[in-house]
């Protein structure tokens, strides 16, 4: 059996990514230091023979006994409200953690696959992003913490292949969406839904022009799924490429949620990114990979999720209390 360790586990994403390793029969060792993930993503492989959680801050030396044949970095705090409130942590995950990790993979010859963001192209000059576009990132804006962590962990992660000639993978996650996305988290699904569900004004924040493409976490996993077990080393984009503003997107929030809330308007964060698009060119060559699930078909899961939190889920108005973890 196959061992395999994703960290992150607990968290939207990094949950799913067990679910399915647990599904092609690998045995999957979780960790996560619960900042931002939430072990009810996770307790339903609790019970399971090839399932265990390490309760740890990747940032500290990583130990795992026994061989490891695959790592999956996956933790990292992902929205806006986490990496402004706990910055140096985000820093520190993408840097320390990563280093730590890739060390773990030269010293168990495993092949680690680490987590990239779009975020790498910051507000981009260049549309739709392809892989070979740089980026247009403000390193000392409020966001440059996430967008830096992320580059700098490509970077490292590629030293360590051409000097250590460790097996390694880079994928560049799009916008991603599904069940077990926090609902307070900032980002654009659930606080649209959030609001529809309590009855709230959707808040779009500045002209509602500026553009994203979500793409399904299934489709997410499988493009993940098959960047790991390909032979391509380099950074890949996985996302849906199905483009639409903001403000048309709320008006399909509230059309699917059956809702007449107005939509308000505030003014544009700092550095936010007017338009993201992914290219998919070099997924759909090289892994055989497309979205396959469309946006009406993947909201409407979705919707069905956060629908079935509790009265008193849905009416928190602060996801977490960071204050333990700053130093």
């Amino acid at each position: 059996m196959k061992r395999i360790l994703i960290t992150g586990a607990a968290g939207f994403l990094g949950s799913h990514l067990c679910d399915r390793f647990i599904k092609e029969g690998y045995f999957v060792i979780g960790m996560d230091n619960l900042i931002t993930g939430d072990l009810k993503n996770i307790e339903h492989l609790f019970k399971l023979e090839n399932f265990e959680f390490y309760h740890h801050d990747i940032t500290k030396f990583v130990h795992i006994p026994g061989d490891l044949d695959y790592i999956l970095h996956f933790a990292s705090p992902a929205s806006p409200i986490d990496y402004l409130k706990i910055p140096i942590q985000t820093l520190k995950v993408g840097s320390l953690g990563t280093h730590n990790l890739l060390g773990l993979a030269r010293v168990k010859k495993a092949r680690i696959l680490i987590a990239s963001t779009s975020e790498v192209y910051g507000d981009p000059l260049v549309h739709p992003q392809t892989e070979e576009y740089y980026g247009n990132v403000n390193t000392i804006g409020p966001r440059g913490v996430y967008d830096e962590a992320k580059r700098f962990q490509e970077s490292i992660t590629m030293a360590y292949h051409t000097f250590h000639g460790v097996e390694t993978r880079i994928v560049r996650i799009f916008n991603t969406y599904g069940p077990r996305m926090r609902l307070n988290d900032g980002r654009v699904i659930p606080a649209f839904i959030g609001q529809a569900l309590r009855g709230e004004d959707l808040t779009i924040f500045g002209d509602g022009m500026q553009t994203r493409s979500f793409c399904y976490v299934d489709d997410q996993v499988e493009g993940i799924y098959r960047l790991l077990h390909s032979d391509y080393v380099y950074p890949v984009n996985i996302g849906n490429p199905d483009e639409i503003t903001i403000k048309d997107f709320a008006e399909e929030i509230i059309k699917l949620t059956g809702t007449n809330q107005k939509v308000v308007y505030h003014p544009l964060p700092i550095n936010d990114p007017l338009q993201r698009q992914p290219d998919t060119t070099k997924a759909k060559e090289l892994l055989g990979w497309e979205a396959k699930v469309s946006r009406a078909e993947g909201m409407k899961i979705t919707y069905e999720y956060f629908k079935s939190l509790s009265p008193e889920e849905l009416a928190k108005e602060e996801h977490k209390d960071f204050s333990s973890y700053i130093k």
